[in-house]
C-alpha cells in the first residue's frame, strides 16, 4: 500500500520572458494508504499543479523543492523505468478533460486494454483476461457493453469521462489522484462513481487523492479536506469540520457557492463576488435580484416543441434520442431541463436551434414552424442564440475579443456602428470597460470573463432567446454564481429567456422558473422548480434528488 507524502513542496514556474510564478508555497500533507485528502481550491490555487507533481507531469519550466514521495521513495530520484512502473500500476491519474485525453481515432475498449497490456499482471496475462478486465471496468463505471466499440466523439461528455475513470483503476493502482473527475457527470453518474472511489479506499485500502471546486463532492468522498488559494493550503482538517464550520472565509465563500436545494436563502440568489448581489431581493433600486414572475401560461410560446422524436442509426441499431417530446419556453422565462448525460438533453438542443432535423413532430417558433432552408433560417438564427458550455472551445484562440463578438454582426449585416454594437454586448456581459478587452486574446482572461465574451457574442445579435448547453459546467465555484446571476440580470433587464441544459439541479433552484426532467429521451416530468425539486411525483426525478452531494 502507498501513502502519498508532500513535505514542505514548492512549485515555480519559469515560463520565457516572465517573472517566475510560485504555484505551490510551502504545501506538507500526507494522504495515508487506506486514507483520502481532499484538495478544494479554484483556478489558480496550484491544486492540478500539486497532482501533477506525483507523477512527475510537470513541464519542463517548472522547479520544485521539498519532497513529494509515494511509498517512501521520492518522485524525483526515480529513474526512468522505476518511473514508468509507478505511473498506472502503483500510482493512477483521472484527468478532468477526457476529450483531451482519450485517443480520437482508436476505440475507448482498446484505449482500457492498453492500460493492461502496458503494465502485463499475473490476473490479466492473457488477451481473454483483459478483454474481460475492460468489460468489467465498463460495467463498474455505468457504461453498456456495447460502448467498447464506440470512438470517444460517439460518446457522451460524462461517458467519456466514465471511461478515463474505468482507464486509471484498470492496474488495481494503490494511489489514484482524481483531479476534478465528476465535474462533466450528472449527479448519478457522479454519485456512482463517488461510491466506487469510497469503495476502493474501503475495502482496498488504496490512498486517495481528490481535486475538486465543490466542497459537497469532497465532503461525501474524503476523510479530511485541504483548502488551497494562491499556491496555499489556508485551511485542513477533518472533512465535517471543514465543510460545517470552516474557519477560513475563502472556506466558506466555496460552501456557500453551490447551493442546497429547498434553502430559500438562495433561491433566484446564486453566490457571487458581485457586489449589487448583496442588496435585498425585493429591492431592484438597489440593485438585488427580484422574485421573478410567473410567466404567463396563456402568452405564445417563443420557442416550442410538438411531438418532436430524433432518432440516429448507428452500427447497433436505431437509437431514439428524442421520443415524442413537447416543451415550451416564453419570453422572460428561465426553463431548466435536467438530466442525466445520454438523456437526450443537448439532442434536444440541437433539433430546437435547427442544427438537427426531427424524424417527427415539429419545432415551432413565435407560432410558426421552423423552415428548411438555411436561407429561410437566418433570422431564427439570430433571434434565438446558443451558448455552449466550453468557452475554450467556442472561442478562436487567434481571434480578439473584438472579433470573436463582431463575428456574428458581420454575417448577420446587422446596420449600425460595429464597435458600437459590439462594445455594447460587451458591457451587458458585464465585462467593462468593454474597450479594455477588445483587443484581449481568449487565453489572456479567465474562464468566467471567456464565458461572458461567449454570451457577449450572442447579445451582440440583440436575440429574444438563449440556449445555454451546460454553461458554468466548466467554471469555478464563485465564477458559476457570477454567470449565473448575470443571467438572471439580464432576464430583468432585457426580458431575455431562456432554455438552460444542466445535469446540475442547484443550478436550477438558483435561477429557473421552471423544471423539464429528461429522462432517455423523455420529458418525464414538468412544474415549476418549487414544485419539482421540493415535492416530485417520478421516481426518476427522486432518484436524481437523492444523489445530489449535501454539505453537512
Amino acid at each position: 500500500m502507498a501513502e502519498l507524502v508532500f513535505d514542505d513542496v514548492t512549485i515555480t514556474y519559469h515560463p520565457p520572458g516572465r517573472d517566475p510564478v510560485e504555484a505551490v508555497k510551502g504545501v506538507s500533507l500526507t494522504v495515508p494508504a487506506g486514507g483520502s485528502l481532499g484538495v478544494a481550491g479554484e483556478s489558480g490555487s496550484g491544486k492540478s499543479t500539486l497532482a501533477m507533481a506525483v507523477l512527475r507531469l510537470l513541464p519542463r519550466s517548472a522547479t520544485l523543492t521539498g519532497r513529494v514521495s509515494v511509498g517512501g521513495h521520492d518522485v524525483q530520484d526515480l529513474s526512468w523505468g522505476k518511473l514508468r512502473a509507478l505511473r498506472w500500476s502503483e500510482a493512477s491519474i483521472v484527468f478532468q478533460g477526457a476529450m483531451h485525453s482519450l485517443n480520437p481515432v482508436r476505440r475507448v475498449g482498446e484505449q482500457i486494454v492498453e492500460a493492461l497490456e502496458l503494465h502485463v499482471k499475473d490476473d490479466y496475462a492473457t488477451e481473454k483476461a483483459r478483454e474481460q478486465r475492460m468489460r468489467d471496468l465498463l460495467a463498474q463505471v455505468d457504461l453498456d457493453r456495447s460502448k467498447e466499440t464506440s470512438f470517444p466523439h460517439e460518446l457522451s461528455g460524462g461517458q467519456r469521462q466514465r471511461v478515463m475513470i474505468a482507464m486509471a483503476l484498470a492496474c488495481d493502482p494503490d494511489l489514484v489522484i482524481a483531479d476534478e473527475p465528476t465535474t462533466a457527470l450528472d449527479v448519478i453518474v457522479q454519485d456512482q462513481v463517488l461510491r466506487i472511489l469510497r469503495k476502493l479506499v474501503a475495502e482496498r485500502g488504496i490512498a486517495l487523492l481528490f481535486i475538486s471546486h465543490d466542497l459537497s463532492v469532497l465532503a461525501s468522498t474524503c476523510d479530511r479536506i485541504a483548502v488551497m488559494r494562491d499556491g496555499v493550503v489556508v485551511e485542513e482538517g477533518p472533512s465535517h469540520e471543514v465543510v460545517t464550520n470552516p474557519t477560513h472565509d475563502y472556506t466558506a465563500t466555496l460552501a456557500r457557492a453551490f447551493p442546497t436545494i429547498g434553502d430559500p436563502t438562495s433561491r433566484l440568489r446564486p453566490a457571487t463576488r458581485v457586489v449589487e448581489e448583496a442588496a435585498p431581493a425585493d429591492d431592484p433600486a438597489q440593485g438585488g435580484i427580484p422574485v421573478a414572475p410567473q410567466a404567463n401560461p396563456d402568452e405564445r410560446p417563443i420557442l416550442a416543441a410538438d411531438n418532436v422524436t430524433v432518432r440516429f442509426h448507428t452500427r447497433a441499431g436505431t437509437v431514439t434520442a428524442v421520443d415524442d417530446v413537447s416543451l415550451q419556453c416564453r419570453t422572460g422565462e428561465i426553463v431548466a431541463l435536467v438530466g442525466q448525460s445520454g438523456s437526450g438533453k443537448t439532442t434536444l438542443a440541437r433539433t430546437l436551434l435547427g442544427l438537427h432535423r426531427a424524424d417527427s413532430g415539429r419545432v415551432l417558433f413565435d407560432g410558426a414552424p421552423l423552415p428548411a432552408s438555411p436561407k429561410e433560417l437566418r433570422p431564427f438564427r439570430r433571434s434565438v442564440q446558443l451558448v455552449l458550455q466550453d468557452p475554450s472551445s467556442a472561442l478562436n484562440p487567434r481571434h480578439s475579443i473584438y472579433e470573436a463578438v463582431a463575428e456574428g454582426i458581420r454575417i448577420h449585416h446587422l446596420p449600425g456602428d460595429e464597435r458600437e454594437r459590439v462594445e455594447r454586448a460587451l458591457d451587458q456581459a458585464e465585462l467593462r470597460p468593454a474597450a479594455q478587452f477588445t483587443s484581449a486574446l481568449p487565453h489572456e482572461l479567465s474562464g468566467g470573463q471567456r464565458q461572458r465574451v461567449v454570451i457577449a457574442g450572442a447579445l451582440a445579435l440583440e436575440p429574444r432567446f438563449l440556449v445555454a448547453d451546460e454553461p458554468v459546467a466548466s467554471l469555478d465555484a464563485s465564477v458559476r454564481g457570477e454567470i449565473l446571476g448575470l443571467m438572471l440580470r439580464l432576464k430583468r433587464r432585457l426580458g431575455l429567456g431562456a432554455l438552460v441544459i444542466t445535469h446540475d439541479l442547484g443550478l436550477a433552484w438558483n435561477i429557473a422558473d421552471r423544471v423539464l426532467v429528461m429522462y432517455r429521451g423523455a420529458i418525464v416530468e414538468e412544474g415549476t422548480v418549487e414544485q419539482v425539486l421540493l415535492d416530485p411525483q417520478h421516481d426518476y426525478t427522486k432518484k436524481l434528488l437523492a444523489a445530489v452531494p449535501q454539505l453537512a
